[in-house]
């Protein structure tokens, strides 16, 4: 099984950017895809989630309304949408996949490479 993200980039202050990660393998098994990001010396916090056969969606707080998370089942992929960007933002952002449903990373069994987001003010 394997997570390939992409999408990161520098924007501006309100900015918006469109993470993808893409799943390969026996994706039957993962059940929940989440995004977490990492600002550097942190830990890697949760952002939201999803689920491949439910509608079920997750969020942290600080993200409510500003970030979508989506999917498309048949290209095997998730999508974040970051809209209305802060500098507070500014972190490495990976893709996971579980086969439970949780909100820290450990629940996590499978990472993809992270992809860098900047916002600059």
């Amino acid at each position: 099984f394997q997570l390939q993200a992409s999408g990161g980039g520098l924007v501006h202050v309100g900015g918006s950017l469109r993470l993808s990660c893409a799943a390969s393998g026996r994706t039957f098994s993962r059940t929940v895809m989440g995004w977490f990001f990492q600002a550097p010396g942190q830990d890697r916090d949760f952002v939201a989630s999803i689920r491949w056969t439910s509608d079920i969606i997750e969020y942290v707080d600080s993200v409510t309304g500003r970030f979508t998370i989506s999917k498309d089942n048949v290209k095997k992929t998730v999508y974040l949408q970051m809209n209305s960007l802060k500098p507070e933002d500014t972190a490495v952002y990976y893709c996971a996949a579980s086969s439970i449903s949780g909100r820290r990373a450990g629940d996590y069994e499978d990472w993809g490479q992270g992809t860098l987001v900047t916002v600059s003010s």
